[in-house]
């Protein structure tokens, strides 16, 4: 006799789907990480002339942002918390044989999930928007797995605040407590290191491991309070408990150690081929050539002038010496909009207006004054010259004789030959920061 063997004997059997994947694909977690994902882009495109082109803005954007998706995280996942409750199921489930803690994952998790995805392609898309006008830095993606740990940690306290808390109410009212708690506490420098929404620094990035703190900070705390509410035994929530305090106390203990200068910010990019000489933050090397070319009508009128600064210079804080402050690029969205300089009339009056070099002084005297006047305006005028004369013009009679001595000056100025606008316009720069009129030449 000859075995016969039937077909549905050599199929194996199909593994049933695991509970976590209808959770995770259906219902609302998807919709949480929707809602992260629209409220960082509605965010971002609102403020996109702010950081779209300089990396660091970005990156900086896209975690002070925190101050609002941890809200909304905690919200997300205190209303998914209450789901049995308002559907009655409470019972139902307490029936079933797996145990609290894999019924509580199993309905938290996707939810953190969904919000963590959310965030990752609004940093994502983000990133994209920022390519095709970044200006010579790199992307700054150091930040990025403590805010996303913190994301989910937030979505995770939130799905015990909803299990325990009876009202349909909690999730909007834990987005608002979560948003006030985490404004007052941005006001606390002594919780910074804690926060793991604190605003960014500008010009700095956090150390290596500061991020793997943070979410060992925030998750830890999260898991270790999940354990004690649905655990069998509780004591397993040690372990969470302890790596949180390990991570907290590093942070606190870190404090302005775990920040490092970021390096492109304190170097210059410059253009030496002008008088001055043109140097920008390396952040933004991109943008010398337009800045040089805003520049260039006062440049080509200098050339061969003597006692000049050395360069313009984007620097913070006090001018070096032989330097002087070029008007900051940053922050975006007057000078700088997406790559791109705008206003280069208004921006190369400003450059050389501090050129003159007279800011710290009080009561400039006339002659100082027209000079400067006249300066400013055979270099660089300001874009609204012709409104200021304008207006001159209708004042009353000393201000029209302040504006007859001022084109006065100006003309006289422009009219010299080269020569001799050299040398007016080296005896000028040689008493440039002088308050007083000893050695100003005369117009």
């Amino acid at each position: 006799m000859t075995t016969v063997t039937t077909r549905a004997a050599s199929v194996p059997k199909a593994l049933p789907p695991h509970p976590l994947r209808a959770e995770v694909v259906r219902g609302f977690p998807p919709l949480a990480g929707a809602a992260v994902l629209l409220m960082l882009g509605v965010l971002l495109t609102a403020s996109s002339r702010t950081w779209q082109g300089g990396w660091a803005e970005t990156a900086a954007l896209t975690h002070d942002a925190l101050l609002i998706a941890l809200p909304l995280a905690a919200a997300a996942g205190c209303w998914q918390g209450g789901r049995e409750r308002r559907r009655h199921t409470e019972e139902l489930w307490g029936t079933a044989v797996r145990a609290p803690l894999h019924r509580l994952l199993a309905s938290a998790l996707p939810v953190a999930l969904w919000v963590a995805v959310g965030y990752l392609v609004a940093v994502a898309l983000a990133a994209l928007a920022t390519w095709p006008y970044s200006m010579g830095d790199h992307p700054h993606l150091t930040r990025v797995p403590g805010d996303t740990a913190a994301l989910m940690a937030a979505a995770l306290l939130g799905h015990l605040v909803g299990r325990v808390v009876p009202t349909q109410l909690a999730a909007p009212v834990l987005g608002v407590v979560g948003y006030a708690g985490l404004g007052m506490a941005a006001r606390q420098n002594a919780l910074d290191a804690l926060d793991p929404a604190a605003f960014a620094v500008a010009g700095t990035h956090p150390v290596w491991w500061q991020p793997l703190a943070m979410a060992a900070w925030t998750l830890g705390l999260a898991l270790a309070l999940t354990l004690v509410y649905a655990a069998r035994r509780r004591a397993t929530a040690l372990l969470p408990l302890a790596a949180a305090l390990t991570a907290g106390a590093l942070l606190v203990q870190g404090g302005s150690g775990m920040w490092r200068s970021d390096p492109l910010a304190d170097r210059q990019v410059c253009d030496t081929s002008t008088t001055p000489a043109i140097c920008v933050n390396a952040r933004y090397a991109g943008l010398l050539p337009e800045v040089t070319t805003a520049l260039s009508r006062a440049t080509g009128r200098l050339s061969g002038v003597r006692n000049l600064p050395v360069r313009w210079a984007d620097r913070q804080g006090t001018p070096r010496a032989g330097e002087v402050q070029l008007p900051t690029l940053a922050p975006f969205g007057w000078y700088v909009v997406r790559g791109r300089l705008m206003q280069p009339q208004q921006y190369a009056w400003e450059a050389v207006a501090a050129l003159s070099g007279h800011g710290d002084c009080v009561d400039r005297s006339e002659g100082a004054m027209l000079a400067d006047d006249a300066v400013q305006a055979y270099l660089a005028p300001s874009p609204f010259q012709s409104h200021f004369d304008a207006r001159q013009a209708e004042g009353d009679a000393p201000t029209r004789a302040q504006l007859r001595r001022s084109l006065a000056a100006r003309a006289k100025l422009a009219g010299m030959d080269e020569q001799r606008r050299r040398a007016w316009l080296s005896a000028y720069f040689a008493v440039r920061a002088h308050c007083g009129t000893e050695g100003m030449p005369s117009l």
